[in-house]
């Protein structure tokens, strides 16, 4: 609504991985106008092919409307295109509707739109606008199940009363924690209450992008982007979730996996997080490239990948112990993606035990992020960085309950996508 009602609006591109909801988005979205009209390039090949001659805006407009048989009022209709990758040169004519014709209100997207934009020899630079489309996060996934009361006081930070309903919130974060934040798997949950459903709607969901996977990559590259894909579950289990190539297949080396992994980076499927060699503004100049660790689009499709079943997720078991810290930091880290987190890395230095699980830059300060899966309050590598660095702000994310200490403050697991706002209130 602040893009529609902005002066200087480009026209949009949402970015997010197939299924995580932009095509509703921009559908809902659509109904704050008179009218919407929408064009899906992938199914309407007349359309695809009004790129190709020229970029007439008035061509262009003239042939939707003979297309979708609607008048189009530039003021009143929102202009959807969807998997707009598919037609060649719908990217590039986003520039000429700008410059041209900037009165009309364009939203676009596409599944495998990253990897459309890293092959697009003529982009728009500086023409459009992006926003990025995440899975729900776990205070989107207590509103969507009913349970809004309880998203309003970890909005709120209204710490006692989250203490007071510990016990529920730590229940719906193990129901999350299995059901993730996929639109249509949270839907489904919502209504039938059936883990089982859910679960078939993930595997079908990961059977969807194995078939993107054979229809959109090259050839060539299919195998190793399904090795490296079914490995990220396995090289989080380890102790220490840095990815080696070596594990996914005997004498495997980066260069043989760069074109999957920028190929799965750029679908939006995975997240990588690197280490940073020294806490430092800005981050990005400290990072290490060849150390990293792999994290799913989704915590409820890490579980589908492994096979994880409700029992053990809700119940607790001794057997799931090393996995559940996996799980944990899959979550955390989605979190801080869905709530504008961006630079996210972790720090390990060389021959020290000690890491930190997350290391985030805001607001012009660097804050390490401890994840604990349980109650466990031993913070040691915190303590180690704390005491190298001196941070203004330490923080601790586990189950026990928000308290603020002299150098560390625990944040409850249930609370950390509210991060940001948090960390605005502290001095």
């Amino acid at each position: 609504m602040a893009w529609k009602q902005s002066k200087g609006r480009k026209p949009m591109i949402i970015r997010g991985a197939r299924q995580v909801g932009k095509t509703w988005l921009m559908k809902e979205f659509g109904k704050t106008y008179k009218q919407s009209v929408y064009v899906n390039f992938e199914s309407n090949t007349t359309l695809r092919s009004m790129f190709e001659e020229d970029f007439d805006i008035r061509r262009i407009i003239t042939a939707i409307q003979i297309a979708t048989n609607t008048q189009i009022d530039p003021a009143n209709t929102l202009l959807i295109f969807d998997e707009i990758q598919e037609a060649s040169g719908a990217l590039t004519s986003l520039k000429y509707f700008h410059e041209n014709a900037p009165e009309f209100n364009i939203v676009s997207a596409g599944s495998l739109l990253g990897v459309a934009l890293n092959q697009q020899t003529s982009f728009p630079v500086g023409k459009v606008e992006f926003m990025d489309l995440y899975p729900l996060d776990f205070i989107e996934f207590l509103e969507a199940i009913n349970e809004k009361p309880l998203a309003e006081i970890i909005k709120k930070q209204d710490w006692e009363l989250v203490t007071g309903f510990k016990s529920n919130l730590i229940d719906l974060l193990r129901q999350y924690y299995f059901i993730g934040g996929m639109p249509e798997v949270v839907q489904s949950f919502a209504n039938e209450k059936d883990f089982t459903k859910a679960r078939t709607i993930q595997q079908r969901i990961l059977y969807s992008y194995e078939q993107d996977f054979s229809k959109h990559a090259p050839a060539s590259v299919v195998p190793r982007i399904r090795m490296l894909w079914n490995a990220v579950p396995s090289q989080l289990a380890k102790e220490n979730r840095k990815f080696i190539y070596g594990a996914i297949k005997q004498g495997a080396r980066a260069k043989d996996y760069e074109i999957a992994m920028s190929w799965l980076l750029d679908c939006g499927l995975i997240h990588k997080v690197n280490n940073i060699s020294k806490p430092a503004i800005p981050l990005k100049a400290y990072e290490d490239i060849s150390a990293f660790k792999l994290y799913l689009v989704d915590v409820g499709l890490l579980g589908a990948m492994t096979d994880l079943d409700p029992k053990t997720l809700l119940e607790g078991n001794a057997v799931f112990e090393e996995f559940k810290g996996a799980i944990t930091e899959q979550y955390v880290l989605q979190q801080l993606k869905a709530n504008n987190v961006n630079s996210v890395y972790y720090w390990s230095p060389d021959n020290a035990r000690s890491e930190i699980d997350f290391i985030i830059q805001f607001d012009g300060k660097i804050i390490p992020v401890e994840v604990k899966a349980s109650e466990n309050l031993r913070a040691r590598s915190l303590r180690v960085y704390h005491e190298k660095y001196s941070p203004a702000i330490s923080i601790r994310t586990s189950m026990s309950d928000y308290r603020q200490e002299e150098w560390l403050c625990n944040i409850p697991l249930y609370a950390i996508a509210n991060l940001p706002q948090i960390l605005s209130t502290m001095k």
